[in-house]
């Protein structure tokens, strides 16, 4: 669930602005559930004292505001015991006497004569009374008013729907001065999840590079280690296109998992290259033992994570919208990512690595070497 929040200081401009947030968003594609918390519509009783024409009978506004509370809502009189147990005994008006507003301009306000006895006056005399229509819920953010106009996104993309339905509310309404809008919920949750990636992933890339660089002292190896990434990420998209599905946080983190698995794959054949280059191989031989060595685990880790992942990527349960991108992206890229390791990449880096020249061994003792399939 999303909503705009329509901040500002005055509740009846607030729902005005809201009713025309909500007539413009309902023309964007994709926007359904839409409807506004409602602030206005609570019928209030207002009764202002006349000060001055209560002092003329010797009375102020507390009185006054007594009886009223004592006519209305009710005023302790006495207590009632039963047993162990204690209770008010509370009295005020029966509804016959308070159920209109006639009713209670005719409420009857003592005060003493100047010959000390008592009389009563209409509480009309004395005050100024009115039904107004006033606020039934009074939200706030951040120590200011604000009304909610919520709404969900379906059949489209969250990001895009938004960004469209901000351009609409920017073009066809003005908001008065000291008026502003915030959007909250789920897209909230993706801005706020969207700045964090914009630190975490570079920082991510550059400790992969670092662990990486102190693994080979290499920077062309540590490059060449990271070749698998664009083809597991041409998977994961791949894979999303393929389902319908929009690029979101949870497809992000799949992404991130991606780039793990594909940057150990990447180290493993570069060790295993370089393990043969010392065993007097060639270089095209070295590549090619080292990819048919990790052929077959390499394409056991991947189809073990597919099949692990394969009913949280079609699944339509509860929950799906979060686990479905996830276990697509990572799905996709396990599929397209190490086919493409074992065809693509160990030629990109023959390319990169063929021309270096490499130290060999003494070969005074025999190796066995696997027999060719």
């Amino acid at each position: 669930m999303n909503s705009v929040k329509i901040v500002g200081p005055n509740l009846e401009v607030l729902t005005n602005l809201a009713n025309q947030v909500r007539d413009q968003m309902a023309q964007v594609r994709g926007v359904t559930d839409l409807g506004i918390f409602p602030v206005l519509g609570q019928p209030n009783l207002n009764i202002k004292v006349d000060r001055e024409k209560a002092a003329r009978y010797g009375l102020n506004a507390g009185d006054v505001n007594t009886v009223i509370q004592a006519a209305m809502g009710g005023a302790v009189a006495t207590e009632v015991l039963e047993g162990d147990r204690q209770f008010d005994l509370v009295v005020r008006y029966t509804p016959d006497y308070r159920d209109s507003i006639d009713k209670i301009r005719n409420i009857k306000v003592a005060y003493t004569t100047a010959s000390g006895t008592n009389a009563y006056i209409p509480l009309s005399e004395l005050a100024t009374i009115s039904l107004h229509t006033g606020a039934s819920w009074i939200y706030h953010e951040s120590v200011q008013r604000f009304i909610p106009v919520k709404f969900s996104v379906r059949g489209r993309d969250l990001g895009g729907t938004v960004e469209e339905a901000q351009a609409r509310i920017a073009k066809n309404i003005q908001l008065p001065s000291g008026y502003h809008l915030l959007w909250a919920g789920e897209f909230g949750d993706l801005q706020e999840a969207k700045k964090r990636l914009e630190v975490i992933v570079p920082i991510s890339f550059i400790l992969i590079a670092g662990a990486l660089y102190s693994l080979f002292n290499n920077f062309k190896d540590s490059i060449l280690a990271l070749a698998g990434i664009p083809d597991a990420i041409v998977g994961g998209i791949l894979a999303l296109y393929v389902t319908g599905l929009h690029f979101s946080i949870s497809a992000a983190i799949g992404f991130v998992s991606l780039f793990g698995v594909s940057v150990m794959d990447g180290i493993l054949m570069i060790t295993f290259y370089r393990q043969e280059l010392t065993h007097g191989l060639t270089h095209i031989d070295a590549m090619y033992r080292a990819a048919s060595t990790r052929m077959r685990p390499l394409l056991m880790t991947s189809l073990s994570a597919c099949i692990g992942l394969f009913p949280a990527a079609i699944s339509t349960g509860i929950g799906s919208q979060v686990q479905r991108p996830l276990a697509t992206v990572i799905v996709g890229g396990m599929l397209v990512g190490p086919v493409m390791l074992l065809l693509a990449v160990p030629a990109l880096r023959l390319i990169f690595l063929g021309g270096e020249h490499h130290l060999t061994v003494d070969h005074s003792e025999p190796r066995e070497h696997e027999e060719s399939e």
